[in-house]
């Protein structure tokens, strides 16, 4: 029951073959390991949710404006553009181990020094560290569990316990501002000890999972073979992905950096109760992953993702054009609700589009890539609300929320369940729906 599942992968006398998707919970160490994650994430959540609802509390302690305050939001993104191209290489030389190590270290590097409230010229700078952490672990864990039974389900948790910790962290964090009167650096002193604590836990969870049980892994499925990160990004579909990611991700965090603000500076609301929309926000999306997360597999992930970002565009026009607080609470709370499986459901379509040899490379890559639209969206939306205004949220979320939708039914498969598996077998590429689409429509036409 301690059996590692590397070792068991490994192992001549392992009773299932590594090509067999392990369960979270077939052995002991596997259960550690999964909750170790889980863990990993909500606390990634929370420093992602408290900074949007800290945000107005730091533009006022330092006097700055909305554009420099936004370059908090852009820093990580070199982070995470770091994770993406060194994750397979810390995989193939450290492992999961030194993932496990590697994040939380660099989540505490950066986290440590701005519970002493520096001077701001150090903020950025700080933030690459924790970008970089949040990148490598987002990206490990997403590759791990989604290639396990039960991906969409597994996922939906995995992402749902990162909305649980963007839930209760802008909650906290206002809650110690507004209700404490504490100055809003006294949130990540509480930080400071949740990441010492994960820091232990995912170390432990994975110190058996060394370098050398990764290769032997990636020799026992591939013949020997490394599949490099440069050989994986010839795929297009690994681009493809990376830049759904990048677009989901950005309108994830740009809704949920900047509800505050809006709310204060557009809507009129109270200061605390504006920062709970933020939470209604995230609460959504923490809900909606959990619970989507057991719809989403059983209609088909490409027909299922395609409803929910038609419902959210929907929403998010309402959001923006019903000038009522209180419908506006609700409009964003039901948002994140339906952008809540988006994320997981690409984890999964990438390991059913792609060989197994690409899943670690490729969903590292994408996941990786796509945590940088976490720095370049509500960045863009900081610096152009200095001159127009904060309303320019709105309009930025309902493009990226089409462009989305645009890369989403670009990948291979038809909207019928099971479609991604049948494009695969038929080696369709990427682009193909829309090209039959618009085969149909020419044909329609000459008629």
């Amino acid at each position: 029951d301690t059996t590692t599942d590397e070792e068991a992968a490994v192992s001549p006398s392992a009773e299932r073959p590594p090509s067999i998707h392990q369960k979270w919970n077939d052995t002991s160490i596997n259960t550690y390991r999964f909750l170790s994650t889980i863990y990993a994430f909500i606390l990634m959540g929370m420093t992602d949710g408290a900074m949007g609802a800290l945000l107005p509390y730091i533009e006022t302690y330092y006097g700055i404006s909305y554009t420099v305050v936004s370059l908090l939001f852009l820093s990580p993104f070199v982070g995470y553009l770091l994770a993406a191209l060194l994750n397979n290489l810390i995989h193939y030389y450290l492992g999961q181990r030194g993932v496990a190590i590697i994040g939380p270290i660099c989540r505490l590097v950066g986290i440590i020094p701005i519970a002493f409230h520096p001077p701001y010229a150090a903020l950025p700078v700080i933030l690459l560290f924790t970008g970089f952490g949040n990148g490598i672990e987002d990206s490990a864990w997403n590759a791990w569990i989604g290639n396990m039974q039960q991906a969409n389900e597994l996922l939906g948790l995995l992402h749902g316990a990162y909305g649980l910790g963007a839930t209760i962290g802008p909650l906290i964090a206002t809650a110690m501002v507004t209700k404490g009167n504490l100055p809003w650096y006294s949130f990540y002193y509480v930080m400071v000890g949740l990441d010492g604590a994960g820091f232990l836990l995912s170390s432990t969870a994975f110190w058996a999972a060394t370098g050398k049980v990764h290769r032997d892994i990636h020799r026992a499925a591939n013949g020997g073979k490394r599949t490099t990160t440069r050989h994986v990004l010839r795929e297009p579909i690994t681009w493809l992905l990376a830049l759904f990611l990048l677009g989901y991700v950005g309108a994830e965090v740009s809704l949920g950096g900047w509800i505050v603000t809006f709310m204060l500076r557009v809507r009129n609301a109270e200061p605390f109760i504006a920062g709970l929309c933020a939470t209604f926000f995230w609460l959504g999306l923490t809900i909606g992953r959990v619970a989507l997360g057991f719809v989403t597999g059983r209609i088909g992930e490409k027909l299922a993702i395609t409803g929910y970002l038609l419902l959210s565009i929907g929403l998010q026009l309402l959001y923006w054009l019903v000038p009522n607080f209180v419908a506006s609470a609700v409009f964003v709370a039901f948002l994140g609700f339906f952008l809540g499986p988006l994320f997981p459901a690409a984890i999964v379509a990438a390991t059913k589009l792609l060989p197994s040899d690409y899943h670690v490379s490729a969903i590292g890559f994408a996941a990786a890539f796509g945590g940088g639209g976490a720095a370049i969206f509500p960045f863009a939306v900081g610096a152009i609300a200095q001159s127009k205004g904060v309303i320019v949220l709105q309009p930025i979320v309902l493009a990226i929320l089409a462009f989305i939708l645009m890369m989403w039914l670009g990948l291979p498969g038809g909207l019928r369940q099971g479609g991604l598996e049948r494009a695969r077998e038929n080696h369709d590429k990427v682009g193909q729906p829309i090209r039959d689409v618009f085969g149909m429509l020419k044909g329609h036409s000459r008629k």
